[in-house]
């Protein structure tokens, strides 16, 4: 990584913490509010790629880790990474990862309507699916809610999550014609 990876990196990790300042959306039949920062993991990947993404949300991971209070709600510490949330915590990484990676496919494409799709996709795929993977998966096993108790307590989060996808592609592509940092590669 040059120097100028690092400033990117650094930035979109302060992106993610600064998203998680933002007040959360409380659900009425659910005691887990809906967060702001799951959209910058997406932001991550698709703006950077597949490995500075994950390197901005693994830098997250480090802040968290050593306690700082970057978290949705002021919270910090390793206790994070074993909550009842933890899964879809960890789940970050994989999903900027994935999504970068599939960002990366759509980043010459000809038509703004084709990339804009790509980018979504891409969001979909890394930062709901992936991350809802390992926060089911968690939920499910690590916290013993079992499969099905573990889908339906994340279905009411789907429609918010569908929502950043869609800014998130959109931020990706207004970036792309201004300042493209994505790289490219071949499908």
């Amino acid at each position: 990584m040059n120097s100028r990876d690092l400033v990117l990196v650094s930035l979109f990790a302060a992106i993610i913490v600064a998203l998680g300042l933002l007040p959360a959306i409380p659900l009425a039949f659910i005691p887990v509010p809906i967060t702001a920062q799951t959209l910058g993991v997406m932001l991550a990947g698709l703006i950077l790629g597949r490995r500075r993404g994950a390197a901005a949300v693994l830098l997250m991971f480090v802040l968290v880790a050593i306690g700082l209070p970057v978290l949705s709600g002021g919270r910090g510490g390793l206790g994070a990474f074993v909550g009842p949330t933890a899964g879809f915590l960890i789940g970050w990484l994989p999903g900027a990862y994935i999504a970068g990676g599939l960002a990366e496919m759509h980043a010459d494409a000809k038509s703004a309507l084709r990339q804009t799709f790509g980018f979504f996709i891409a969001a979909a795929m890394g930062g709901i699916v992936v991350v809802y993977f390992f926060g089911i998966a968690w939920l499910a096993f690590g916290v013993g809610l079992g499969i099905s108790k573990a889908v339906a307590g994340t279905v009411a989060f789907v429609p918010g999550d569908l929502v950043k996808a869609a800014l998130a592609a959109l931020a990706a592509r207004a970036v792309m014609v201004g300042y493209p940092l994505l790289p490219k590669r071949s499908a």
